[in-house]
C-alpha cells in the first residue's frame, strides 16, 4: 500500500529563504543546501553543497535556440525568414524572477520488480518562475534536492512569445571544485561500448585518443567529452555523480569540459539536421542530476533517478515477470555458430530469395535441434525462458549496407520451426524470448512492429531483446538523438499494448524509466560480457558499472562465463568466483547465464548458485564499496528471508570483512560461500575456486578474499530443521 504525504507550502524558513536575487533549498534531512541565484547579466545560476563543503561552484543555466519561437502562419515563410535574424535567441540570460513556489513531498511506493520492495521518495522543492523582460518569454526552473542528490530541469508553459523552440544547445553548467578522479568514458552520440578509463579530469585530453576503441558505430565529439552517468571522487573525500533522468521526447545529454577551469557544460546529441531537437511548448526537459555523498555505497543505494521519473503508467502489470534465462548467443558471440544459414548468397532480398534453394554452411545456431538443446538446458535446471538469435532470415548481409529492409520480423529460416520450437518449450514449462535486431534501420522497424508484435504473441513470445548495431537510418541519426530517444521510447510503449516486455540493446543509456514502464526490463547500453570474447574487458570494468551505467537502470550484462578461452582465442577477464558475484553486484531483473551447457555441466557445485539465485528483491544492503576496486552487496530475495551477497574485485584484488547484521536474530541459516581458490588467477588459473558450507547468524562476521579481477558469493538459507546443521560448523 502506497503511503502518502504531500504539502505545498506557502512560507517556509526549513525549505527556502528569499530575497530579490537568491534562494535558498536545504534537504529534507538538511545534510544538502542548494542555492539559486540570478547573476549580474541576468542569468540562473545554481550552487551546491554537502555537509558545508561546496560540491559545485555557482554554475550557469539555460538554453540556446535556433531561428523563430512562435507560430508560423503558412504562406508567411518569407517574412518569418526575414525576422529570424533578428530573434534572441537566447533562453540562458537578462532573466528576472516573476515568483517562485515551494513543495514538500513524502511518499513509498512499490516497484514492479526492483532492488527494494518499498522506495521512498522525499524531497524539497523550489520552483522558479523567470521572465526574459526584453521577450517576454518565461522558463520555469524547478529544483528538486533528496538527501541523496539533486535533480532540477527546464519547463516552458504555454504562452504567446515561446511556442516552437528549436534548441541550439543546452547551457547547463557543472562547475566543480577541483581536478577529481573521474570513472570516465568518451563522449560519443552512437555507442556506450568502451571500456572505463580512470583518470583526472585534467587528464582526459591527453588519455581520450587511447580511450576510444573501434565499435560498429561510433561519433566521438570533443577531446574532453565524456558521458553520462559520470562517476567523480573528490580529494576530500567527496563520491560525486552527475546524469539525468526521465529522458523523453529530448536529446541524450554529453558533458563536455573545460579542463582549465574544470566546467562541464552539457552537450547534446544531434538529429541529423545539426540542432539539438525540437519542443512544443509546454514543454519540459530531462532532469539534470547531481548525486553526492561521503560514502561511496550510498550512490549506489540511491533511488533519486527512479524517483525523478513519472509513476507507472500500465494499470495491469501483473505479466511482468523478472526473468533467468539461457539461449543461443554466446556460441555465436565466441565463434562456435553463425546467426546466418548460408554462405552461397553475395546478398539478399527479403520475399525474393529463395532460402530453400541453396546450401547451408552447417554452422547455423538457430535450429530446431540445437534450440531444443537449450530448452531441456533450461527445464531441467529451472530457468524461465530461452532466448534465439539469428532464427529469422537475412543475417547473410545485414550489417554495414545501409540495408532499409533489412529484417521482417516474422519469417525464419528453413531449419527453424517457429510452431514446433513453441510446443516444445511450452511441454517443458519454458518460455521463449524472441530477437529483434533492426540493424539500425529504425525506419523498418517501426513498419514492422505491430505484425511483428503480433506473431510474437500468436507463438507465445512475451519478452523480446531488441538490437541496433550499426549506423542509424535515416542516415545522419544517431543513436541517442531526440528523434531516435522517441522511436525507442515508441516501440516500450507499443510492446506494453501487447503485454510484452523489452531488453532494447545498443539503445539510449536508462535514466530510470523503468519506473514509469516497467516492461522495460533490460538494457544494454554499456560495454558486456560479448566484449570479453572480443579481446577482454579491464578487470575493474564490473566494480565501476554499478556507479555509472547502473544508475539509469539494470544492465542485461549476460554473466556467468566459466569458461574463459573462448573459440576465437579471446580470454575472459575474470574468475569463476567473480562471474557468479555478478548475479548479485549487477542488478538486474533479466539475468542469462551465458556460457554453453555443457561448460556449466563440468563445474555442477559452481552452477549451483546460479539456479539458486533470486532476480527480484525485497531489499538490498550495500556492504562496501569503492568505485574501480570493490562491491560487496546483499540481497534479500523477494517474499523470502534468504539472501544472497556478491563481491567483485577489480585489479588490486580485495578482503571483504563484513557483518552479517542484516539477518533476523535468533534464526539460523546455512550459507553457503563460493569464492576465489588461494591459487586463483584471472589470467592463469581463473577456474580454480572453494565450496564451503557454514552456520550463520545476525553476530556472524565474514572475513573473505578475492583476488584480481575475483569475488565472491553467498547463498544464505534460512534453516528451520536443525538436522540440517548437523556436521556443519559455525562461522
Amino acid at each position: 500500500m502506497i503511503t502518502k504525504r504531500h504539502i505545498t507550502a506557502l512560507l517556509s524558513c526549513l525549505i527556502l529563504a528569499c530575497s530579490a536575487l537568491a534562494q535558498e533549498l536545504k534537504s529534507p534531512d538538511g545534510q544538502l543546501k542548494m542555492n539559486f541565484r540570478i547573476a549580474d547579466n541576468g542569468t540562473p545560476t545554481y550552487q551546491l553543497f554537502y555537509k558545508g563543503k561546496e560540491v559545485i561552484k555557482p554554475s550557469k543555466m539555460g538554453i540556446e535556440l535556433e531561428g523563430n519561437t512562435t507560430k508560423m502562419e503558412f504562406g508567411a515563410e518569407a517574412d518569418i525568414k526575414q525576422e529570424q535574424k533578428d530573434v534572441k535567441t537566447s533562453l540562458y540570460d537578462r532573466f528576472s524572477v516573476a515568483s517562485t513556489s515551494t513543495n514538500s513531498f513524502d511518499e513509498t511506493w512499490q516497484p514492479v520488480w526492483g532492488e527494494r520492495k518499498n522506495i521512498r521518495n522525499n524531497y524539497n522543492e523550489l520552483a522558479v518562475k523567470l521572465v526574459q523582460q526584453e521577450t517576454n518569454r518565461e522558463m520555469v526552473v524547478r529544483f528538486r534536492l533528496f538527501n541523496d542528490g539533486l535533480g532540477f530541469r527546464y519547463e516552458f508553459p504555454q504562452q504567446k512569445n515561446l511556442v516552437y523552440l528549436t534548441i541550439k544547445e543546452e547551457r547547463t553548467q557543472f562547475a566543480m571544485t577541483g581536478d577529481h578522479t573521474a570513472f570516465w568514458i568518451p563522449g560519443d552520440y552512437d555507442t556506450q561500448e568502451y571500456d572505463y578509463t580512470t583518470s583526472k579530469l585534467s587528464e582526459i585530453r591527453g588519455l581520450m585518443k587511447s580511450a576510444i576503441t573501434p565499435n560498429s558505430s561510433q561519433t566521438v565529439f570533443s577531446p574532453t567529452g565524456v558521458q553520462t552517468s559520470l562517476m567523480m571522487k573528490s580529494k576530500d573525500g567527496l563520491y560525486i555523480n552527475i546524469h539525468e533522468a526521465a529522458l523523453v521526447n529530448y536529446a541524450c545529454m554529453h558533458l563536455n569540459l573545460d579542463d582549465k577551469n574544470f566546467v562541464f557544460e552539457s552537450w547534446l546529441t544531434p538529429d541529423a539536421d545539426g540542432t539539438k531537437g525540437h519542443l512544443q511548448a509546454p514543454a519540459q526537459t530531462p532532469w539534470r542530476t547531481v548525486m553526492v555523498s561521503d560514502d561511496a555505497r550510498n550512490i549506489l543505494a540511491s533511488s533519486l533517478t527512479l524517483n525523478l521519473n513519472e509513476p507507472c503508467k500500465i494499470e495491469d502489470t501483473s505479466w511482468i515477470k523478472p526473468i533467468k534465462y539461457v539461449g543461443v548467443w554466446w556460441e555465436m558471440i565466441t565463434g562456435k555458430s553463425e546467426w546466418s544459414y548460408t554462405n552461397d548468397l553475395p546478398s539478399i532480398q527479403l520475399g525474393k530469395t529463395d532460402y530453400t534453394k541453396v546450401k547451408p554452411h552447417n554452422r547455423h545456431g538457430a535450429t530446431t535441434e540445437n534450440v531444443k538443446h537449450y530448452i531441456d538446458f533450461a527445464a531441467k535446471n529451472g530457468f524461465n525462458a530461452v532466448l534465439v538469435e539469428g532464427w529469422n532470415v537475412g543475417w547473410e548481409d545485414w550489417f554495414g549496407n545501409s540495408k532499409d529492409y533489412v529484417f521482417d520480423f516474422v519469417t525464419p529460416y528453413p531449419d527453424f520451426n517457429v510452431k514446433e520450437i513453441q510446443d516444445y518449450a511450452k511441454s517443458k514449462g519454458v518460455e521463449m524470448i524472441m530477437h529483434h535486431e533492426t540493424s539500425g534501420s529504425v525506419r523498418n522497424y517501426e513498419r514492422h512492429l505491430d505484425t511483428a508484435y503480433t506473431f510474437m504473441k500468436k507463438y507465445g513470445y512475451n519478452a523480446v531483446k531488441s538490437g541496433y548495431v550499426g549506423d542509424i537510418l535515416p542516415r545522419g541519426e544517431y543513436h541517442y538523438s531526440q528523434w531516435i530517444n522517441n522511436h525507442y521510447q515508441y516501440a516500450i510503449e507499443k510492446a506494453a499494448d501487447y503485454k510484452i516486455m523489452v531488453n532494447a540493446h545498443e539503445a539510449v543509456r536508462p535514466t530510470g524509466i523503468c519506473r514509469t514502464y516497467p516492461n522495460l526490463i533490460g538494457n544494454e547500453s554499456a560495454r558486456g560480457t560479448e566484449y570479453q570474447a572480443f579481446g577482454g574487458s579491464k578487470p575493474n570494468h564490473v566494480t565501476i558499472l554499478p556507479f555509472t551505467r547502473l544508475i539509469g537502470g539494470p544492465m542485461d550484462y549476460t554473466p556467468g562465463i566459466f569458461e574463459m578461452d573462448c573459440h576465437n582465442g579471446s580470454h575472459v577477464n575474470a574468475t569463476i568466483a567473480n562471474q557468479l558475484a555478478l548475479y548479485v553486484t549487477m542488478y538486474s531483473p533479466l539475468q542469462m547465464a551465458a556460457d554453453f551447457p555443457e561448460n556449466y555441466e563440468r563445474f555442477p557445485d559452481a552452477f549451483q548458485f546460479i539456479k539458486d539465485v533470486a532476480v527480484d528483491w525485497d531489499d538490498t544492503k550495500y556492504l562496501e564499496a569503492e568505485p574501480g576496486q570493490y562491491i560487496t552487496v546483499a540481497r534479500k530475495a523477494k517474499n523470502s528471508n534468504n539472501w544472497f551477497i556478491g563481491n567483485v574485485a577489480g585489479e588490486k584484488g580485495h578482503t571483504a570483512n563484513i557483518s552479517l547484521s542484516f539477518l533476523d536474530a535468533g534464526k539460523k541459516y546455512i550459507a553457503t560461500i563460493y569464492a576465489d581458490a588461494k591459487d586463483a588467477d584471472y589470467k592463469k588459473n581463473p577456474q580454480a575456486y572453494e565450496v564451503r558450507k557454514v552456520v550463520v547468524t545476525n553476530k556472524s562476521k565474514l572475513v573473505q578474499k578475492s583476488v584480481p579481477a575475483g569475488g565472491f558469493a553467498v547463498s544464505i538459507i534460512q534453516v528451520t530443521d536443525k538436522n540440517k546443521l548437523k556436521g556443519l560448523k559455525n562461522l
